[in-house]
């Protein structure tokens, strides 16, 4: 039997797995020290790189996954006729107020709004975009919302600290394929608005309703 390279090996599990893979986890499974898991994955990214793979290694949610490349993505796209399910505009804005308020609870997130917010906080859960991530410490004891590691790897992030850089589309159109871009531009579209409403409520609560207007939910 043909011996094969660590690299070789990492690229068998990671093909495998689908999902991201951390170092700790790799090591774990070919029984190598993380240092070495390490080199091979940078040896791996390499070699994809000089045979001009329809593959390469990305960073995503903490660890490593083998994607397609995004030059390929018109022709992957025809493996399914199934159309990938969308986020309506009111789902996207709340996925982006989740995502840059996080934890925040659905009363925090409809104050923000300015509409009810059950319905697209739904919606999320069920895609799996969101989580639940405990509760408030406050009367009532809301749930508190986060993002899980699906959406890290939808919007081709490696960890929630790299979204309040929201990087811009030319730097980034190289390397995510088109659903990604779409939903960076939504997000994108959904933020300026947010930002919009937070200069707006600001403005108000220095206006003569400042009472009402500043009735914020306390952490």
């Amino acid at each position: 039997m043909q011996s094969l390279s660590r690299a070789s090996i990492l690229e068998a599990v990671l093909f495998a797995a689908g999902l991201p893979l951390s170092v700790p986890k790799l090591s774990e499974i070919i029984e190598a020290p993380e240092w070495e898991v390490q080199e091979a994955l940078t040896q791996l990214e390499h070699i994809l790189s000089e045979r001009g793979s329809g593959i390469f290694l990305r960073r995503s949610a903490g660890g490593y996954q083998l994607v397609t490349h995004p030059n390929a993505f018109p022709w992957v796209k025809k493996l399914s006729e199934t159309v990938q399910p969308t986020l309506s505009a009111s789902a996207m804005e709340t996925l982006s107020i989740i995502a840059y308020k996080q934890p925040i609870t659905k009363q925090e997130v409809e104050h923000i709004r300015g509409v009810r917010a059950e319905r697209s906080i739904g919606r999320l859960l069920e895609l799996e975009l969101i989580c639940e991530m405990g509760r408030k410490q406050v009367v009532g004891r809301p749930i508190l919302y986060g993002t899980t590691d699906l959406f890290l790897r939808a919007f081709g992030l490696d960890q929630i600290d790299d979204l309040p850089a929201l990087p811009n589309m030319d730097d980034v159109k190289d390397t995510l394929d088109d659903d990604q871009l779409r939903l960076f531009e939504e997000m994108r579209a959904a933020v300026d608005a947010i930002e919009y409403n937070d200069v707006n409520a600001d403005a108000g609560a220095e206006g003569p309703n400042a009472s009402m207007a500043s009735h914020d939910i306390k952490d």
